[in-house]
């Protein structure tokens, strides 16, 4: 595929995004920004009996790049077990984004695995850690 499709795949997911919403009840959830460009996304996941991913929603607000690797990434975990998602790779979300990027750019599309990875790991929410420190 050429990188002109997959910029319209990419403008085609930032107009009608997958997974997009939030679930409730969810095992875990986690929310970041980016604060140099302003882009948050939150996660929301739902386990079933046998640990892997049954339902997956996120939502968010930010440039195209990082809510089409939100939907990418959202749509390509359903069925995978933490431990798979704990080692899914940076290279592998780039690589379904199909386009390249600057620097400031691979912040934006790595965001929504930073996210994950958080609430896979059950790292405690930057907020919550922040009103904890004052």
């Amino acid at each position: 595929m050429d990188s002109s499709l997959y910029r319209e795949q990419i403008i085609d997911l930032y107009e009608h995004p997958l997974h997009y919403g939030e679930l409730d009840p969810h095992d875990f959830s986690y929310e970041e920004d980016n604060p140099l460009c302003g882009d948050v996304i939150r996660i929301d996941v739902r386990l079933n009996e046998e640990n892997r991913i049954s339902d997956v929603k996120w939502s968010g607000d930010g440039c195209a790049i990082s809510q089409a690797s939100a939907s990418l990434l959202t749509d390509e975990i359903v069925g995978m077990t933490l431990d798979e998602v704990k080692s899914f790779s940076k290279e592998t979300l780039l690589e379904l984004l199909g386009v390249p990027l600057s620097m400031a750019r691979v912040k934006c599309a790595l965001l929504s695995l930073k996210v994950l990875k958080a609430g896979a790991y059950g790292l405690p929410d930057p907020d919550a850690m922040r009103k904890s420190e004052e």
